[in-house]
């Protein structure tokens, strides 16, 4: 599990849901299912968006360094990030 891409979930799912809305809202539909439709689409698009966002982040850092990550570590908050 990758903590980063915990953290990003939440802003990932906020910035898919409200740039939904407000496309919905600038088209002139102002009803309760298209902003319902709009919240399922940014809920199930968070998590894979923030996988891939920290998957770069990660990917551009120099300072990261993927040797030293043990993969079977359990999730703690001294664990190594994966």
């Amino acid at each position: 599990m990758d903590r980063l891409s915990i953290f990003r979930t939440l802003m990932s799912g906020a910035m898919i849901t409200g740039a939904l809305v407000i496309t919905l809202f600038s088209l002139g539909y102002y009803s309760a299912w298209g902003i319902a439709i709009s919240a399922l689409v940014g809920f199930v698009l968070a998590w894979p968006s923030a996988y891939l966002v920290s998957r770069r982040i990660k990917r551009r850092d120099p300072e990261w360094d993927e040797t030293r990550v043990d993969r079977h570590a359990a999730l703690k908050p001294s664990a190594p990030e994966v």
